[in-house]
């Protein structure tokens, strides 16, 4: 349970959700719940997050999970446990489920599914949603015996056909068959009519095939039936797949920590570790929790968590992630934060949640088939009954049959189940490239994207200053001057000081050093081994007499003055990223027909660093609101679908994140506001990624799309034809299960990272 501001989260594993459109029937009634702030069913991974008031909770919670069971009785809830964040409890379900030693309850609780055995069939209510008829065998065992119950119908089926048999003899070994094949749709009807939902797939099923049997198509009756529940089958499994996919990537958190203490090392659960503890790091074993290196050094696996295949040193000093992999070395480790907080965990929740921040498509396709659906209930009525009445020679017995076939063909559980797969995988192909998209919305808005605004520190460039030339005065030498400039700077803590005695790298002697001033918006002067030293700007060489000479190069520049005399210069200069400029060329590859810079930085070095990457438009000495109206006056520029992007740090940027249309945070890793601030977190500090993340946000376009016009063309094609008699029960159970399992196995697509542009 996760409490924040008055409000407390929740998670339930919904085992034998096989349905998307359960998951937006169960999502859209516990929505409606008083008492429930949000609702989330993640199809994907099997989980509903329900957000309430903190007063009501258990009441809400309650009546919750009574709607769930009314809604779908075959659905078991099970709520993920264990501290921390809803992802870190999600996770957590695995490690209480394998103690319990359930491997089935292991899989759930990561949301894979497994392959579903006897009784596939998603009853589909029509003029609502979908609702899933019957339960569903889980593990290999119960996938056996589907297969075995179908074999023997269809043996019994072609015996019925081979054998020289008449009459009841003929009729009892195909109404044998077809119980065989299909007695458990049956059954899932008549439920379904107790409960009040005659219109779903089941039903329609059971009638078409019984009055198959009725007009005497006993062979009709039966091949209809096993190749519907072939169909189901074969749809489970593509399902499967996709969250099996989807899983895998998710499956980042380590199982246990090796904590050390006073009385040896133990293994314990990554929850039950404080911050302050020190754990054991082995050669192969993932990292459980944020901290700090204490001893050992070791080169570390960060694939996945950035997506990068290069292993990172790190050494005694350095920060390692949950989630990492060390890869050689024994690292001891200081906790720094606990697991709930961890990088592991918040990434987790992010992928996780993801799905309740819904594209436009998803919405689309939801509000479309509330309408469709009816109309279509409708129209099969109507064929049903007017025909017959209106023109002679018409019998109610074939267009009720035609009527039938219209149904089937109707469910457009093709688009229900394969357009939330399609959104997902996307996300999932995303964290892989270490690239978090909160939401199918922001994945979808990156299709539009036009104008791409860019921070420079610490975005386009390292954020680092490091001395880039040292430019003596005649009889000065080089090294003798930047040990001045050092020891000058030894008591500041300016960047542009820490990097100055980077640069000369020695250890500083602070018996020579006397009389240390600072002089505000000018520099330093101190005593260096008894001699006078001014260390500064031009001002401050002005102000003593002195003439500096005038640099050519671009970067901040510290004038060096001894005993009144000038002695040099250096230059400081935040390095450009190595593919900033691959960023910007890949970015206008791509559709972006504007790129901006926003710094706060001098016109000097903003127009340098822009002019050597390619940018279109700089704006330079900007403070954080300037930032805001420039973002304002760039709006006015852009088109009505046009979007914008801003990418910072998501420290300093916050105000422009939230105000740009899709806000990037650049350098997730270890930054928790950049997390909490974006819409995306880009987990490495490349820019380039930026432009990964349009390529698959295209190519998830393509897919979804895809499935939209193909279900949509096979089922106008099949309603058609239904509806003049041409297609029979096979082409409907085609359309209606056929075309769900190839949108299905589309959509597992998405999980494929594209090339890079």
């Amino acid at each position: 349970m996760n409490a924040v501001e008055g409000k407390v989260k929740r998670q339930w594993v919904l085992e034998g959700l096989d349905c998307a459109n359960c998951a937006m029937k169960i999502e859209n009634k516990v929505k409606k719940l008083d008492g429930v702030t949000s609702c989330s069913v993640n199809f994907a991974m099997k989980t509903m997050t329900l957000e309430t008031a903190a007063a009501d909770t258990e009441a809400v919670s309650e009546q919750a999970q009574k709607t769930v069971t009314a809604l779908e009785p075959h659905v078991k809830l099970r709520e993920v446990g264990g501290r921390g964040t809803a992802a870190a409890k999600l996770a957590g379900g695995r490690r209480v489920a394998r103690a319990g030693g359930h491997g089935h309850d292991e899989a759930h609780a990561h949301g894979e599914a497994h392959a579903h055995g006897d009784a596939h069939g998603h009853a589909h209510e029509h003029g609502d949603a979908h609702a899933h008829g019957h339960g569903h065998e889980h593990g290999a065992g119960g996938e056996r015996g589907t297969w075995w119950r179908l074999g023997g119908g269809a043996v019994l089926a072609a015996a019925a056909m081979l054998l020289p048999l008449e009459g009841a003899a003929e009729l009892a070994l195909f109404l044998a068959a077809y119980l065989v094949a299909g007695g458990d749709v049956l059954l899932s009807a008549v439920r379904n009519i107790v409960r009040g939902q005659v219109f779903d797939e089941n039903f329609l099923m059971a009638l078409a095939t019984l009055g198959a049997f009725a007009i005497g198509e006993y062979p009709e009756g039966v091949a209809v039936m096993l190749f519907y529940q072939v169909g189901e089958v074969f749809q489970g499994l593509a399902v499967d797949r996709s969250r099996r996919s989807i899983s895998a990537l998710m499956d980042v958190r380590p199982e246990y920590a090796v904590l050390q203490s006073g009385d040896g090392q133990r293994r314990v659960s990554p929850e039950e570790v404080g911050v302050g503890d020190t754990i054991l790091v082995r050669p192969g074993e993932r990292v459980p929790l944020d901290g700090t290196v204490l001893t050992g050094s070791a080169l570390m696996d960060t694939s996945a968590l950035t997506g990068e295949s290069v292993p990172r040193p790190v050494e005694p000093g350095g920060q390692v992630l949950s989630g990492f992999i060390n890869q050689n070395g024994v690292l001891t480790v200081e906790v720094t934060k606990t697991f709930g907080e961890s990088a592991v965990s918040k990434i987790l929740e992010l992928v996780q949640n993801a799905s309740g921040n819904k594209a436009k498509t998803e919405t689309f396709i939801t509000k479309f088939a509330r309408v469709y659906t009816p109309i279509v209930v409708l129209a099969a009525l109507l064929l049903a009954v007017l025909p017959p009445l209106l023109f002679s020679g018409e019998t109610f017995g074939d267009w009720i049959y035609r009527a039938l076939v219209f149904l089937v063909i109707s469910c457009p559980c093709a688009l229900v189940v394969s357009i939330p797969l399609g959104f997902f995988g996307g996300i999932g192909a995303a964290s892989r490239s270490g690239i978090l998209v909160k939401g199918g919305n922001y994945l979808e808005a990156l299709n539009d994207v036009k104008l791409v605004v860019f921070d420079k520190t610490g975005t386009l460039t390292k954020g680092k200053f490091t001395v880039t030339g040292i430019y003596p005065a005649e009889a000065w030498d080089p090294q003798e001057l930047l040990r001045i400039a050092a020891y000058a700077e030894s008591h500041s803590g300016h960047p542009i000081a820490e990097s100055i005695r980077a640069a000369y790298g020695r250890e500083i002697q602070g018996l020579a050093i006397e009389n240390y001033r600072e002089i505000s918006g000018h520099g330093i002067a101190v005593s260096i081994d008894g001699r006078a030293v001014l260390a500064g700007n031009a001002k401050l060489m002005a102000s003593e007499g002195i003439n500096p000479q005038q640099p050519e190069q671009h970067g901040t520049v510290v004038h060096i003055a001894v005993d009144g005399n000038y002695a040099g210069y250096l230059i400081i200069a935040d390095e450009v990223k190595e593919d900033s400029r691959e960023a910007i060329q890949r970015l206008k590859a791509l559709g972006v027909r504007k790129t901006v810079m926003l710094t706060g930085d001098t016109p000097e070095v903003a127009e340098a660093v822009g002019k050597q990457l390619g940018v279109d438009e700089i704006h330079a000495g900007l403070l954080p609101q300037h930032k805001v109206e420039a973002i304002e006056r760039l709006e006015k520029e852009k088109g009505p679908r046009e979007k914008i992007v801003f990418a910072g740090d998501g420290i300093n940027d916050t105000p422009v994140l939230a105000r740009a249309d899709v806000g990037i945070a650049m350098g997730g890793l270890g930054s928790d506001a950049a997390i909490e601030a974006a819409d995306i977190v880009i987990m490495t500090d490349e820019p380039s990624k930026i432009a990964d993340a349009i390529s698959i946000a295209g190519r998830t376009r393509r897919i979804v799309w895809q499935n939209i016009l193909f279900a949509l063309a096979v089922k106008a094609i099949f309603l058609i034809l239904g509806a003049f008699g041409i297609a029979t029960m096979w082409e409907a159970v085609f359309s209606d299960v056929g075309v769900t399992v190839l949108a299905v196995l589309n959509s597992v697509r998405a999980l494929r990272v594209p090339a890079r542009a």
